[in-house]
């Protein structure tokens, strides 16, 4: 069998340059990556996975990862953390919507807390740990919009009732001091 050939061309009625195939006229339409996730806590502390994969081997993140094909973003980002902290959580609220097109990615991230204390490293995780505020280890998070939710949830406080925020890729986020 024969591997397709692509070229890039305006496909009749786009406006964009895509990648087509020159056999069938098949699109190769590359959009945006829907990442789900959350920002979980118990007993004021927030948990944190140090990534046990690329990007960000060794650094610290939220639960979050990719949205599967027919997958609801409440129930992707419940399986990101089981998967990752082999915890269940109470999903509490979407907390924030970033949009970061430099790495096409649009992220949705809920608030959440531990429908039960246990927690353990999954496969993608090298260690699992809850966080008082002043712990965080802010110059090792492996992500800007992972700082960005951190500070967002924090400024929320206990309230139970709050629009989320939206958020684009403008500006860069700095560890704190």
């Amino acid at each position: 069998m024969n591997k397709p050939k692509f070229s890039k061309r305006i496909p009749p009625g786009d406006q964009l340059e895509r990648r087509v195939c020159d056999e069938c006229g098949w699109i190769d339409y590359e959009n945006p990556k829907v990442v789900v996730g959350a920002v979980a806590t118990h007993e004021g502390r927030y948990l944190l996975c140090r990534r046990a994969i690329e990007p960000g081997h060794g650094l610290w993140t939220i639960t979050a990862g990719y949205l599967e094909q027919h997958e609801a973003p409440e129930t992707g980002a419940l399986r990101e953390a089981r998967e990752e902290a082999c915890v269940e959580l109470r999903l509490e609220g979407l907390l924030g919507i970033y949009s970061i097109p430099r790495i096409s990615q649009v992220q949705l991230l809920y608030k959440a807390t531990l429908a039960r204390p246990e927690f353990a490293p999954g496969e993608e995780s090298l260690e699992v740990q809850l966080f008082d505020w002043a712990e965080i280890p802010w110059s090792d998070i492996a992500f800007p919009s992972v700082a960005w939710i951190l500070h967002r949830h924090r400024d929320l406080g206990d309230h139970t009732d709050f629009p989320p925020y939206l958020h684009t890729d403008a500006g860069e986020w700095r560890p704190e001091e």
